[in-house]
């Protein structure tokens, strides 16, 4: 099993995306010693913000590179931050990369298709308040985001491990870790 690893929590010691998405990690390589795992770390070695001229280049290097590593993974676990209603700019960037028309998905006669398909994911998702349910569900496009570009190229096998009300207080924060710890026992 190859597993690629990818994180965007700004705060690096303190980032509840990276707790969960490193729990996510260590779950499924118990499951599987064999597991290899390729770590992209979005924040210590950043990609920037995509231009005219990276798209319209002929050599594409952060391109190459990140499509190559999610192409040759069997299951992507992508630590992913709600900042402000959404994912953080740098994991953008690194979608802004993998979504290749002709490489990870092709554009067909009834439409868009992924080109990835056969793989999961698991989003470890944190989160300040609480999004999943009640009325600031509107608000994710987080979480919604994610599940749609994956989507788009092919992977639709994706589980979100979710710690919700991390900055609501202890109780709620503590609750938290609870419910995701919960969950990624049982990946």
């Amino acid at each position: 099993m190859n597993i690629l690893h990818v994180d965007s929590g700004i705060f690096v010691e303190q980032s509840v995306s990276r707790k969960l998405s490193a729990d996510v990690v260590a779950q499924l390589k118990a499951n599987n010693e064999s597991a290899q795992v390729t770590h992209v770390d979005l924040i210590q070695n950043p990609v920037g913000h995509l231009t005219a001229e990276e798209l319209l280049a002929e050599e594409k290097p952060h391109f190459d590179k990140y499509v190559s590593q999610l192409q040759e993974a069997d299951v992507l676990v992508i630590g992913a931050p709600m900042y402000n209603f959404t994912i953080p700019s740098q994991l953008k960037a690194w979608i802004d990369r993998i979504l290749q028309a002709g490489i990870t998905f092709q554009y067909t006669e009834q439409g868009p298709e992924g080109l990835l398909k056969g793989k999961k994911a698991i989003i470890a998702s944190g989160r300040g308040g609480v999004y999943s349910t009640g009325d600031l569900t509107a608000l994710d496009h987080q979480e919604s985001y994610l599940k749609h570009a994956l989507a788009f190229i092919g992977i639709t096998d994706v589980e979100v491990v979710r710690a919700e009300g991390m900055n609501m207080g202890d109780e709620a924060r503590e609750q938290g870790f609870k419910n995701a710890a919960e969950q990624i026992e049982q990946l």
